[in-house]
């Protein structure tokens, strides 16, 4: 005669792991941009800014980030594709008066100032980070990164990667607007 045993609890064990896991990426992916890792400086006072002149280019200061309105501070260098892609959207929001501060990330200064003069200057002001420790108090990841600060210099938002239509529409307006 054969023996019956009772249910083992240990066979639930496999489906829940996989429906805990599942619940959990779920619940990460819906984040605007799953890729995008949360800034601590959203909301606070924006970071020590220390930079070289850039040729004979206005300077980016610290007085910079504090005057009125709503600016933006966007983190380039020449060796940056997509920071070449991005360039477009930067102009049109100079030409629409938003005030950007560049700061050149890392780069050549001749090379920094060749695609400039290749592409135009959108900044209201420039800055050359040389040896990236700006990069490092603002907790930038790669470039191009843009911030958008508001009148007391506080960041409202960071954008990693190239500014874009999209980005325009779902992130910097929104927050340039909401800071007004």
């Amino acid at each position: 005669m054969a023996e019956t045993r009772g249910f083992n609890p240990i066979l639930l064990l496999p489906p829940l792991i996989f429906l805990s896991l599942g619940a959990l990426f779920w619940f990460a992916f819906q984040r605007d941009n799953p890729n995008e890792l949360p800034s601590t400086f959203v909301g606070q006072p924006a970071p020590a800014f220390e930079v070289s002149p850039l040729g004979d280019l206005p300077v980016a200061d610290m007085a910079a980030l504090k005057a009125p309105g709503v600016k933006l501070v966007n983190f380039w260098a020449s060796w940056c594709g997509p920071c070449r892609l991005e360039h477009p959207f930067l102009e049109q929001l100079a030409a629409e008066g938003v005030p950007i501060i560049g700061v050149n990330y890392k780069d050549q200064p001749g090379k920094a100032l060749g695609f400039l003069d290749e592409l135009g200057n959108p900044y209201v002001s420039v800055g050359a980070d040389e040896k990236g420790r700006t990069g490092i108090e603002w907790g930038l990841y790669g470039v191009p990164e843009t911030f958008v600060l508001n009148s007391d210099g506080d960041i409202l938002v960071r954008f990693p990667g190239p500014v874009n239509e999209t980005a325009l529409r779902t992130r910097i307006r929104p927050a340039m607007e909401a800071a007004e």
